[in-house]
C-alpha cells in the first residue's frame, strides 16, 4: 500500500499555526513513508471565503517548506492544478457530489428534508429549553421517496441529511487515541447536501479521501466527534475506512486552545517578525510529538526520520513563545552573517535606516547584525540598535547613567579622549583598543572609572555592544560630537 495523505485547508483567512502543524505531520509521515502528500482546498462553505486566502496560504506553506506532491500550486502568481486525482477544489467537485448524495438516496441512508430553517431555530430552543441535546428530530425521514421527489421538482428547498439507524454502535480505531465507540443514539441526521446544492465537510470529505486514495486521515482532534459519521458513510458506500489520527489542540499559556486573543497565532504572523521557517517548524514538530531521544534542535529530515504517529501525544501542549524565540536564536547564531544580513536587510530598508542598494547602507546593516546577532531571537529585532548609532547626541538613559558622568574627573578624562580621536583620520579597531591606554598614561585614570564614564558618554547607557564595537560603528565624526555634547551638558 501506497500511504497517501492530504492537508485541506478552508480558504477562510490566515494559516494558523495549528494548521501549519497538522499539514507539518501528514507532510513527515507521507515522506518517512515513501508516499505522496496531497494539498485539497475545502471551500464548500461560500459565506466564509477570503480573497486571496488560496494564494495565501500556498505561500505559506511554500515558505514553510512543506511542499505537496498534488493539488493547487501557485504559479506565476497563477493557481494551477497537478495530479491525477483532480480536481483539487471541492467546488469544482460539485457534479461529484450529487451523483454520490443520489446513491444514498436511494440506499435509504440519506432521505431530503423540507424543514423551514425557522421550525429548525424553534426546534434547537425548545430542546435547549428542555435540556435536550440539540439535534434533528427526524421530522422528515419518513417522508416517501417519490414524494419527496415530487416536492423537489415543484421547485421545494431542501436538503439531504443522514438517515442513521437507532441505536447503532459505531467504532473505528484511532492511532493516537485508541479505540473509540459512540452509539447512533447520541448522533444527528447530519446535513449532508445543502439547499444551495453544495456538500456539507462531512459528505464532500468522505467522498474526496475514497476517491483521492487517502489512506490516512490526520487532523485536528476538533474532528473527533465527527468521525462515527464519517464511518457511517464508508460503510454505507461500501468503502473501506482510512487509518484516523486526531492530533492534539495547541494551547495558550491559560490551557485554552490557541486563540488570536491572545498574541500571534498566523503564521503569517511569525515570517513578519521574521522567524526562520526552520525553526518555526522545527518548534511546531515538538507541539504534541516527540521523538525516541527527545532532541529538540532537528533538521527537517531528521525529524522525518524520526517521525511516528505512536509517538503523537493525546493531550495539548502549549505555545510557548518564549521557547520558541530560544529555537530560532538558535537558528540565527548558526547562520553564516552574510545571509543573515541577506535576511535582515528589508528590515533597514522598511524602517528606512538604509537605501535599496546603497553598498555603504549595506556595510552598516552587516555592522549592526554581526553585534546584534547573538542577543537576537527574530529577524525583525536586527534594527533595534540602529538608534544608538544614528543619533548625533544621547541622553543618559536612567540616574545611574547621569550619576556616572557627573564625577568630578569626567569632563577632563572626556577632553583627552576627544582630543585623542581628533588626531587620527579614522576611528578603527586598532585605534579603538589603544585610545583607553593613552586615556590612562595621560591621567592616570584606569578601570571601571576610565571605561564607564566614557560609554555612558558616547552612547548614554552602562552596558551594550563592546566599545570597539561601538567606537567603529560610530566612527570618528559622530563620536565627536557625542562627546562634545556631554562636555557641554557636564560644563
Amino acid at each position: 500500500m501506497t500511504v497517501r495523505v492530504r492537508f485541506a485547508p478552508s480558504p477562510t483567512g490566515y494559516v494558523h499555526i495549528g494548521s501549519l502543524r497538522t499539514a507539518l505531520y501528514n507532510f513527515m509521515f507521507a515522506k518517512k513513508s515513501g508516499g505522496k502528500y496531497i494539498l485539497r482546498i475545502e471551500d464548500t462553505d461560500q459565506t466564509r471565503l477570503v480573497e486571496g486566502a488560496v494564494e495565501g496560504m500556498l505561500t505559506a506553506m511554500d515558505w514553510a517548506g512543506l511542499h505537496h506532491d498534488e493539488g493547487p500550486f501557485l504559479e506565476a502568481g497563477t493557481v494551477v492544478q497537478k495530479g491525477e486525482f483532480g480536481p483539487y477544489v471541492q467546488s469544482e467537485r460539485l457534479h461529484i457530489y450529487r451523483q454520490y448524495a443520489e446513491t444514498l438516496l436511494e440506499t435509504g441512508h440519506a432521505y431530503p428534508c423540507f424543514c423551514s430553517k425557522e421550525r429548525l431555530d424553534d426546534l434547537r430552543e425548545t430542546q435547549k429549553i428542555e435540556g435536550k441535546i440539540t439535534r434533528y428530530d427526524g421530522l422528515c425521514r419518513s417522508i416517501p421517496l417519490e414524494e419527496a421527489r415530487r416536492r423537489i421538482e415543484n421547485g421545494e428547498s431542501h436538503v439531504i441529511r443522514l438517515k442513521l439507524p437507532a441505536d447503532l454502535d459505531i467504532t473505528f480505531e484511532d492511532i493516537v487515541r485508541g479505540r473509540v465507540t459512540v452509539n447512533t443514539n447520541d448522533m444527528d441526521d447530519q446535513v449532508l447536501m445543502k439547499a444551495d446544492g453544495f456538500p456539507t465537510y462531512h459528505m464532500a470529505v468522505v467522498i474526496d479521501d475514497h476517491n483521492m486514495g487517502i489512506t490516512h486521515i490526520i487532523r485536528g482532534e476538533e474532528w473527533l466527534p465527527s468521525t462515527p459519521k464519517h464511518i457511517f458513510l464508508y460503510d454505507a458506500f461500501g468503502w473501506k475506512a482510512p487509518e484516523h489520527v486526531h492530533l492534539p489542540n495547541i494551547l495558550n499559556p491559560d490551557k485554552k486552545k490557541l486563540s488570536k486573543r491572545q498574541g500571534d497565532v498566523a503564521v503569517e504572523d511569525f515570517q513578519r517578525k521574521g522567524y526562520l521557517p526552520e525553526a518555526l517548524v522545527n518548534y511546531i514538530a515538538l507541539l504534541g510529538w516527540s521523538p525516541e531521544g527527545n532532541e529538540e534542535k532537528m533538521s527537517m529530515a531528521e525529524m522525518v526520520e524520526k517521525f511516528s504517529l505512536e509517538r503523537v501525544s493525546k493531550s495539548g501542549a502549549v505555545f510557548d513563545v518564549q521557547k520558541l524565540n530560544w529555537m530560532n536564536s538558535l537558528y540565527i547564531k548558526e547562520m553564516p552573517l552574510e545571509t543573515l544580513v541577506d535576511y535582515c536587510m528589508p528590515y533597514f530598508i522598511e524602517k528606512g535606516y538604509i537605501d535599496p542598494g546603497c553598498e555603504h547602507g549595506r556595510a552598516f546593516a552587516a555592522d549592526i547584525v554581526r553585534i546584534s546577532k547573538d542577543s537576537m531571537n527574530y529577524l525583525a529585532q536586527c534594527t533595534d540598535l540602529v538608534p544608538l548609532f544614528k543619533a548625533k547626541t544621547v541622553e543618559p538613559e536612567d540616574e545611574e547613567t547621569l550619576e556616572m558622568l557627573k564625577q568630578p574627573h569626567v569632563v577632563e578624562m572626556l577632553g583627552v579622549f576627544k582630543g585623542l580621536v581628533e588626531a587620527v583620520d579614522a576611528v578603527d579597531p586598532v585605534f579603538a583598543k589603544q585610545v583607553f591606554k593613552d586615556v590612562q598614561a595621560a591621567t592616570g585614570i584606569k578601570g571601571k572609572a576610565l571605561f564607564m564614564p566614557i560609554r555612558a558618554a558616547i552612547s548614554g547607557q552602562l552596558h551594550g555592544p563592546e566599545m570597539v564595537d561601538l567606537m567603529t560603528i560610530l566612527g570618528k565624526k559622530r563620536l565627536i560630537s557625542r562627546i562634545e555634547d556631554a562636555i557641554a551638558r557636564l560644563s
